[in-house]
């Protein structure tokens, strides 16, 4: 019995031994815990950022039908007039694939992404980070700013605090987040390079968007640029193809105001002051006896404009609009810019030596307004588009030269002259081998144009070209 007692006691400090031995690793093995920064001495946000953000921004993947000719003469304009609808045996149509980024900005669907992502398609689908993908109908399109809201049938979704762009600085950090050439969520982090820089492509004529070095690709447009503060203040939009680290985002104050009206008009009710300015030269400031050459120059006023109701006259500067000094036209262009048809803008003008105060009500910008408002523009309702005369005013605006016929003013979204490529400042000088001299003869021509098929004498940047439609 003693023997026994023994063993069972040897037995048992063998098993403690063990226990130890086997246990003693894990017991001082320390817990795993999630990394709160990467550097130690200043933190590193962006990881929370990407977390937090990532679930409210979208994919966009569109598809836009388009008619390919396989025939060996391609399109050719002379051809179609005489073979007609003939010409269409040697054509098909394909669908064109596209790819985007958006981000949420209400729990109920409405995605904010830039124009040139959803122009022209004839599907959309919303792929979110959770894998559900939707149909996404289009709420409105701003082309002028680059902006468009998409909504999708949904509940209860994640969405972006948007911050206050105004407030940006220089060097400050910034993360991007989108879809650059399909892969989805790629996160990239940078600074803001610059701010209110000017852009001037064919579709697209902005001051004001910020520079960034965070990377951006194909497939980021439309995707949100993010504070550390985890805000948006930007939407990510185009960049430099043959340059490094340089892209360009629009402000979210300015996306702001224009979702606003795109969700509640389906447009934009753009301000329209109706003055021409230029800048002051020192040849202008020695003449006209200035202090500076700071101001905004008035050199035209439209008539029946809100600046001639409020009293402005060839010749003022504008030194202030509302809270914010001109120092030139573009900062009057952006004053206005930021009001809201039906605002009212106080201005300081300086008129022969003295200051004056006048406050002028904002409108809509007429080539906005509803179609037919202005007598100058007369519609082509078979190809949608929005024509005037050749006058010294439309000249200015898109800076032409002296020539013969009627300019483009607006092109109506998916109509035969938007798929035919034809843009606001495009000079019309015949209709099916008729000359257009002005609006008269361009009504006369349309007039005259049977069937479907109209070939269009196209002027732009010097050159001209036939450009065939399909009328409606």
């Amino acid at each position: 019995m003693e023997r026994v007692k023994k063993l069972g006691l040897v037995l048992g400090i063998a098993l403690l031994f063990i226990g130890i031995v086997y246990t003693a690793p894990q017991s001082f093995k320390p817990a795993v815990t999630p990394a709160v920064s990467q550097d130690v001495f200043t933190g590193n946000p962006v990881a929370a950022i990407a977390s937090k953000s990532s679930p409210a921004v979208v994919n966009i993947d569109t598809k836009t039908l388009v008619r390919r000719s396989f025939s060996p003469f391609g399109d050719d304009p002379f051809l179609r007039q005489f073979f007609g609808d003939q010409m269409d045996l040697f054509s098909r149509v394909v669908p064109m694939e596209g790819k985007g980024s958006g981000f949420i900005v209400s729990p109920d669907g409405m995605i904010l992404t830039n124009n040139h992502v959803v122009d022209g398609a004839d599907s959309v689908t919303v792929t979110l980070a959770d894998g559900r993908r939707f149909n996404a109908e289009i709420v409105g399109k701003d082309p002028t700013y680059d902006l468009a809201v998409i909504r999708i049938k949904a509940a209860n979704l994640p969405v972006l605090k948007m911050g206050d762009s105004d407030r940006t600085q220089v060097g400050e950090w910034v993360v991007a987040i989108g879809n650059p050439f399909g892969l989805e969520h790629t996160v990239t982090v940078g600074v803001i390079s610059a701010k209110n820089r000017s852009i001037r492509l064919e579709r697209l004529n902005f001051d004001g968007f910020f520079q960034t070095d965070a990377a951006i690709n194909p497939g980021n447009s439309g995707g949100p640029l993010i504070n550390l503060d985890n805000q948006v203040i930007g939407i990510n939009t185009a960049i430099v193809p043959y340059a490094q680290g340089i892209g360009f985002a629009i402000p979210i104050n300015v996306a702001k105001q224009v979702m606003n009206d795109l969700v509640r008009f389906g447009r934009v009710k753009r301000a329209w002051l109706g003055v021409y300015m230029q800048p002051i030269t020192p040849d202008i400031v020695e003449v006209f006896g200035l202090k500076s050459s700071e101001g905004a120059l008035v050199s035209d006023v439209v008539p029946d404009s809100p600046a001639e109701k409020a009293g402005i006259q060839r010749g003022d500067i504008i030194r202030k609009a509302g809270n914010q000094t001109i120092k030139s036209p573009d900062d009057l262009s952006n004053a206005v810019r930021k009001q809201a048809a039906g605002d009212n803008l106080k201005l300081e003008i300086l008129r022969d030596g003295k200051t004056l105060n006048l406050s002028a009500k904002l409108e809509e910008m007429p080539q906005e307004r509803s179609l037919g408002a202005d007598t100058q523009q007369r519609i082509g309702n078979r190809l949608g588009l929005q024509v005037g005369n050749l006058d010294p005013k439309n000249r200015q605006r898109f800076q032409l030269p002296a020539l013969q016929g009627v300019v483009v003013l607006g092109v109506e979204d998916g109509s035969p002259a938007q798929k035919a490529g034809l843009q606001p400042g495009d000079v019309i000088q015949g209709v099916n081998g008729r000359a257009v001299r002005d609006l008269v003869s361009w009504e006369r021509a349309m007039g005259q144009a049977r069937g479907k098929n109209v070939v269009l004498l196209v002027w732009r940047e010097g050159r001209t070209t036939f450009v065939p439609l399909k009328a409606r």
